[in-house]
């Protein structure tokens, strides 16, 4: 069966160890990885064509120095190489999410309530990805709650 995602394979050479999701080889469209994802879950996904597979990496090291910064927020980075992407997902990326396919990066990071609540054209800093996060009024109600 063919992997429907793929973690850039240069990290994991690399050995950095991030809470990122492997859903290779998983038969679950990644419509059903989000929704099982809401109200639970908040999540980075990104999206990342082979011949840039450069700002993927330089988006999970910038959070791989942040692990316990994306455990606090619940958040979890989905990276997507786009020769792995299965056709329904890519259609499911470009009707819901407005990917252009040629676009060498994308990330959008989506609440909890499954809402887009931003779009990335290049890697984000973490430091801009929490601020985010933190501005989001589900995470200043958990803030309160912890």
């Amino acid at each position: 069966m063919r992997n429907y995602w793929l973690i850039s394979l240069t990290v994991l050479l690399m050995g950095f160890i991030l809470t990122m999701e492997s859903v290779a080889n998983q038969q679950k469209s990644l419509k059903a990885i989000l929704t099982e994802k809401k109200n639970h879950r908040r999540v980075l996904l990104l999206y990342v064509r082979d011949d840039a597979q450069h700002f993927s990496l330089e988006q999970q090291e910038a959070l791989n120095e942040e692990k316990a910064g994306l455990t606090e927020r619940d958040l979890d980075v989905i990276v997507l190489v786009a020769s792995e992407v299965m056709e329904p997902d890519r259609q499911f990326l470009m009707r819901d999410y407005k990917l252009n396919p040629s676009d060498n990066f994308v990330g959008w990071l989506i609440g909890k309530d499954g809402g887009i609540k931003q779009n990335y054209k290049k890697p984000v800093a973490v430091k801009e990805l929490f601020k985010t996060i933190d501005s989001m009024p589900m995470r200043k109600q958990e803030s309160k709650q912890g």
